[in-house]
């Protein structure tokens, strides 16, 4: 199906949709194996928008990933140093728990955006198709598939990978799952200049996490490198209640989703309040707990398309990389033999993907429904 030459080494490229971590990962694990890849991305360039906040790499999965990939020293240097520390308020602003970063959680904080930036310069420029957002997908028999791209271009994949994300249109070549939202969702907004602008809040958080939370509602942030605060609200409430605020109208929502937490200490509410971007709406989707595909020749996924689950085990963007590792390692290893490769990286996905799966539901039942809320964070923290 998939052409080679007499080394044993693939010549056409595996078709990779999607330039998040994930797939650029496995680009950059297949490269080091000297195996062609090229992806597909729907943004027109690298810096066409922000990728988001902080992340906590961990020394199990995505450590390993960087580890394959030949950047694992690069990435040492882009850690937020101190980012591990975590606090706990009630809603008075009472310290319960405060546990510094002593430097040896596992688990460091870097930014989406500087790590995405690594692994980018990591490729030849090649391998990137920018501005190609993908509008279909079909079978073509014997493995092969084709992609239509806004751009009125195709191609066809004889090695097609779904690195693309929550809404995946990639994924129904496999799958008939959908994502569905789970009952929370987050608003995010910015603090800038915290320290001199915002000195409460920011004295209040500290320099790493802060969880102020009771059943049902919540208010998360992450210190950022530049003196930036960034700020999670999570709400358990309705499609149809969330629906109701009008994010076009940033002063009016502030207000709304700040009512949700009347009574609560200033120092806390002005995380909400005095936010200097417009409030963002994340609404939060997942696929089933025990989601799986039987095996399709030519095709397979990785990351959010293939196990989207809630944030609440900090699982995402590891497993993404670790997806896209694993599968670059699956590849290599079977040069000659394109479905015993996907088959094997398969069989290892779904078990790894359900285990993470029940962790995220699990946690997101303690942080958002759970009755004795933040007493069952508080436990984990003092266990760890």
């Amino acid at each position: 199906m998939t052409k080679k030459v007499g080394s044993g080494k693939m010549t056409t490229p595996v078709m990779i949709v999607g330039g998040g971590l994930g797939g650029l990962t496995l680009a950059r694990v297949l490269h080091v194996h000297g195996i062609p890849a090229t992806i597909y991305e729907a943004e027109p360039s690298a810096e066409a928008r922000a990728q988001g906040g902080q992340l906590d790499i961990h020394e199990y999965n995505g450590q390993l990933a960087l580890q394959a990939a030949g950047l694992f020293d690069e990435f040492l240097g882009l850690i937020h140093k101190g980012g591990q520390a975590v606090r706990v308020l009630d809603t008075h602003g009472k310290v319960l728990i405060d546990k510094p970063d002593d430097g040896i959680g596992g688990r460091p904080e870097v930014l989406r955006g500087d790590l995405r930036r690594l692994l980018l310069g990591s490729l030849p420029p090649e391998t990137i198709q920018w501005g190609k957002k993908l509008v279909g997908a079909a079978a073509l028999g014997d493995g092969r598939h084709e992609l239509n791209f806004a751009d009125g271009s195709t191609v066809c994949a004889e090695l097609l990978v779904g690195a693309d994300g929550a809404w995946s249109k990639i994924r129904p070549l496999v799958s008939g799952a959908k994502p569905e939202y789970i009952g929370t969702s987050y608003i995010e907004t910015y603090l800038y200049d915290a320290d001199e602008r915002h000195p409460a809040a920011a004295k209040t958080v500290g320099g790493g996490s802060l969880y102020a939370l009771v059943p049902g509602k919540a208010i998360l942030v992450h210190r950022e490198p530049g003196n930036i605060l960034h700020t999670y609200v999570q709400l358990n409430c309705t499609a149809e209640w969330i629906a109701g605020i009008d994010f076009t109208d940033a002063n009016a929502a502030t207000a709304r989703i700040a009512a949700e937490f009347d009574g609560w200490a200033p120092e806390l509410t002005a995380l909400i309040t005095g936010g200097d971007t417009a409030p963002v709406l994340r609404a939060i989707h997942a696929l089933p707990i025990e989601h799986r595909w039987d095996r399709v020749p030519g095709v397979t996924l990785l990351g959010d398309a293939a196990h989207l689950m809630s944030p609440f085990a900090g699982e995402g963007a590891n497993l993404a990389m670790f997806d896209g590792a694993e599968l670059g390692k699956a590849i290599a290893a079977h040069p000659n033999d394109v479905e015993a490769a996907l088959s094997a990286y398969e069989e290892a996905l779904f078990p790894r993907s359900e285990a993470a799966a029940t962790m995220a539901h699990h946690n997101h039942e303690l942080f958002c429904f759970d009755e004795r809320a933040p007493f069952g964070l508080i436990d984990i923290l003092v266990s760890k």
